[in-house]
């Protein structure tokens, strides 16, 4: 029988163990498969699937060395292939592993104290505050926490400061500022006085077009049944081709020669040629082909007739402005627009045309209301009734406790200590992530029920409410079963000590969130290098169900990207966790500081040389990740305070009340300083320091030079000529940089702005200084050397008309692709189904065993 005292102990090794042996078979699987299956491990450097700036360099062949030139890659590396978004998130995971690896430092202290003449606890249970006996040692705690905790916090701020400068200097470069997107906004909630093209040129200077979303259903389905009747006749097109060659090739083994060779019935049969219930299940099959040549013209002559009446159509209660630049789209953008509450509210700014929710534009702000109250109820039933099953997991994790008093389960305590370990440390953490994996689609769900207008809310939304749901049932439910299972025993024999008993348990399930810490940074890290699941997708779906030269293609070509709003709760919850017991069993820091490590090779790796990026958010969610963070020093804090109040150490519940009151105080100002910064961009960062000069986000008149600069010419007084020569020989002024505007007309990429006259210098190296001095180091123009060359470089220009009207307005009949045989079988068809479809047959090919291949991309 394994006592009790010994189980956390064998519990984490159990864990380390095995998730160590699984991590290492998939490392050196992906090792041996990284080379031959480039597409699925190095498909970014490998071939032409995305923009040449977009193109890493490829990794030596050196099983390690690889490890060390990825981690010596710059910041501007990483922005440049991981994107914004990818680039905060692999900061966020680097910036927490170096913090936990400074936050080592506090074993020095509470190491000694917790261990030392304490209740006798044995394993990891002895080194964490259960074992302390003396409330007097609480003072360590406290003290050691004021200090961590602080940390944290200026961490948190710093960061907030970075992101700030970042975003800012990211959206005014000519890359950001020029695109489309930053310079549309969405306006919902719209008055019917206001949904019109014309009016909305009386509101804001700067406007150059205008789209008023309407109602397309009736056109959405004809053209849904004219893309199917499309995608039907591409695949019997292709099956056609293939039995055609198929039976050539076999005539050839048998020396037949098949006659007229021009003719497809010579090689296909009539009975054998496509055929489908094109009307219904339980309608007669005929032949898809002739169906489809018959069908798509008579759709598209009423998608077209019904294109043409769009502007008859009821319009949404939203609206699209495009303005001539990002500055007027700012201003308007950040412009309280109506007079009347409810109305022109919410509105976006940088949502592509591709990632809009069409179906959200329609919402009345009633509705709007009705719905994110739906949303918010089902959210927290989830995260209520989820905790059920949350709870057996936990109970499972300190199974070994509540044999004590639950006599038929002591059968447990008989396994061997491996299996033991493997029962209580392996198998709870594998159900949990598995119970975590589940959740996803649904709260995307609830998202689009919501009335979120486009991907990038969803995935915001998608953030918060994962993240509540993780840190409900995937680590409160979880602590709380697993110390009351522990305390089961004390509890039933001391019903009114319940609380002072859970409290001086609760630092025991630390050990389960030292397996799920192992879990994820060796086991989960392992995994996401050797994708096992891209292999299925790639290799095994696709001999499965790419019927179509196309689709073959798309296979090839469409690379994966990730949906960060379930990927970065996971790890703000995990970074939650080791907070709240960083203090209070500090042995689970040494364990996060090597997951995150580990975490962070693994998805730098696939972010640079493996992923796309998905749609862009512009990095927003790292601070919303940063001020999330907060709840693990809040419940942090107040476990500590619960565990003195029951140790009756008085001194330390007053200091660690103060702690308390000071987190909560730096909280609320950080979110006061900053939230207003996060998703504007500030007049500062668009405009030209000179006052003159066209900059990326403005361009045009300006009146400094008018009523400023034209009256100082003409003043040519003595005095005034002599400040200026005082200038010259003193401290730099933004005088300087605007006595002659004429000098920065030569382009717009390198104007200096209004936010780059922060003129403060420290010269120091001491790195010290420079991460204390955020403000200096991590301002905007500092910040502006991350920024990739290829940022500079302006996008093409886009003047679509249609570009935010529904795509059903400018929808085309899709094209059709089929592979090219050498019997000229396929030129045939393409003649014969000329004028009814865009049909090709170039940059395809069959091979010997008569399976169809791309060459190149689609032509059409």
């Amino acid at each position: 029988m394994v006592a009790p005292s010994n189980v956390s102990t064998s519990t984490v090794l159990s864990a380390l163990i095995a998730n160590s042996i699984v991590c290492g078979i998939f490392i050196a699987c992906f090792l041996l498969l990284r080379f031959p299956f480039k597409r699925i491990y190095s498909p970014k450097s490998s071939y032409d699937l995305v923009p040449e700036e977009k193109k890493p360099e490829p990794l030596p062949k050196d099983p390690f060395s690889w490890i060390f030139i990825l981690l010596r890659k710059p910041e501007t590396f990483i922005l440049q292939q991981a994107g914004l978004d990818g680039f905060f998130f692999l900061r966020y995971l680097k910036i927490f592993a170096f913090l936990f690896l400074f936050g080592l430092l506090t074993f020095i202290i509470l190491l000694p104290v917790n261990a030392t003449n304490g209740n006798g606890n044995q394993g990891f249970d002895q080194l964490s505050i259960a074992n302390v006996k003396d409330p007097k040692r609480y003072y360590a705690h406290v003290l050691v926490g004021w200090f961590w905790y602080g940390s944290v916090i200026f961490v948190i701020y710093r960061e907030l400061f970075f992101f700030n400068s970042m975003k800012n200097v990211v959206a005014s470069s000519p890359r950001y500022a020029k695109k489309l997107s930053s310079r549309t906004v969405l306006f919902q909630s719209v008055p019917n006085a206001l949904l019109d093209e014309k009016q909305f040129f009386k509101l804001f200077n700067g406007v150059k077009r205008v789209y008023v979303p309407r109602s397309t259903k009736e056109l959405e389905k004809k053209i849904e049944k004219r893309a199917e009747l499309a995608n039907q006749l591409e695949l019997a097109e292709n099956k056609l081709l293939k039995m055609a060659v198929k039976r050539q090739l076999k005539a050839e083994r048998k020396n037949e020669i098949l006659e007229p060779r021009d003719e497809i019935s010579a090689y296909v049969p009539e009975k054998k040629r496509p055929k489908g219930k094109m009307n219904g299940f339980f309608s007669r099959k005929v032949d898809i082909i002739r169906h489809c040549q018959e069908e798509i013209p008579k759709l598209d002559k009423e998608v077209r007739k019904l294109q043409k009446k769009f502007r008859r159509s009821t319009p949404y209660n939203s609206i699209f402005v495009e303005f001539d630049n990002q500055y007027y789209a700012q201003l308007a953008y950040q412009s309280t627009v109506h007079h009347n509450p409810m109305r022109m509210k919410p509105c976006f700014i940088g949502i592509e045309p591709s990632d809009i929710q069409w179906s959200n534009l329609r919402l009345f702000w009633w509705e709007r209301i009705v719905r994110r109250f739906l949303a918010f109820a089902a959210i927290a039933a989830v995260v209520i009734f989820w905790a059920i099953p949350v709870a057996f997991v936990g109970v499972i994790s300190n199974i070994t406790y509540l044999t004590e008093k639950v006599s038929w389960l002591r059968w447990i305590l008989n396994l061997p200590p491996s299996l033991l370990g493997i029962v209580t440390g392996i198998l709870p953490t594998a159900m949990l992530a598995i119970l975590m994996m589940i959740l996803p689609m649904f709260i995307r769900g609830v998202a689009v029920v919501s009335g979120c207008p486009s991907v990038q809310s969803i995935e915001i939304f998608t953030q918060k409410s994962y993240f509540a749901f993780l840190m409900v049932n995937g680590f409160l439910v979880t602590a709380l079963a697993s110390s009351a299972t522990a305390t089961v025993t004390r509890v039933i024999e001391e019903p009114t000590s319940a609380m002072s008993i859970l409290a001086s348990k609760l630092p025991l399930s630390s050990n389960f969130y030292i397996s799920y810490l192992t879990l994820q940074g060796l086991s989960v890290a392992g995994a996401s290098l050797l994708q096992v699941v891209g292999l299925f997708l790639y290799y095994i779906l696709g001999a499965l169900f790419d019927n179509t030269v196309r689709k073959k293609w798309s296979r090839f070509s469409v690379l994966g990207s990730i949906k960060w709003g379930t990927v970065f709760p996971i790890f703000t919850q995990l970074a939650c966790i080791t907070l709240t017991y960083s203090v209070i069993s500090p042995l689970i820091i040494l364990f996060a500081c090597a997951m995150f490590f580990l975490i962070y090779i693994a998805y730098c790796y696939n972010l640079t040389y493996v992923f796309v990026e998905s749609p862009d958010v512009r990095g927003m969610h790292y601070p919303k990740a940063l001020f999330q963070t907060f709840t693990g020093i809040y419940i942090g804090q107040i476990c500590m305070l619960g565990i003195f109040i029951v140790g009756q150490g008085w001194g330390p519940i007053v200091l660690q009340a103060i702690g308390l009151l000071a987190t909560v105080f730096c909280h609320l100002h950080l979110k006061e300083g900053f939230d207003h910064l996060l998703e504007e961009i500030p007049v500062d960062c668009m405009r030209a320091l000179d006052g003159v000069s066209d900059t990326p986000s403005y361009s045009g008149y300006s009146e400094y030079e008018e009523k400023v600069l034209r009256p100082r010419r003409k003043v040519q007084e003595p005095r005034l000529q002599e400040s200026v020569d005082e200038k010259k020989g003193g401290s730099v002024h933004s005088e300087d940089l605007e006595s002659n505007e004429e000098s920065y007309h030569v382009g717009t990429t390198h104007v200096p702005l209004l936010a780059d006259r922060d003129f403060k210098k420290l010269e120091s190296k001491n790195p010290i200084i420079r991460f204390l001095r955020p403000d200096i180091f991590l301002n905007f123009r500092h910040t502006k050397r991350v920024l990739p060359v290829s940022y500079n470089m302006e996008p093409e220009e886009e003047d679509n008309k249609h570009a935010y009207d529904p795509p059903a307005i400018s929808a085309k009949c899709p094209s059709v692709w089929i592979p090219k045989d050498k019997m000229g079988l396929s030129d045939i068809e393409i003649e014969r189904l000329k004028g009814i479809v865009d049909i090709s047959n170039e940059n395809t090919a069959f091979d010997e065993t008569g399976n169809f291949t791309f060459l190149d991309k689609p032509p059409n």
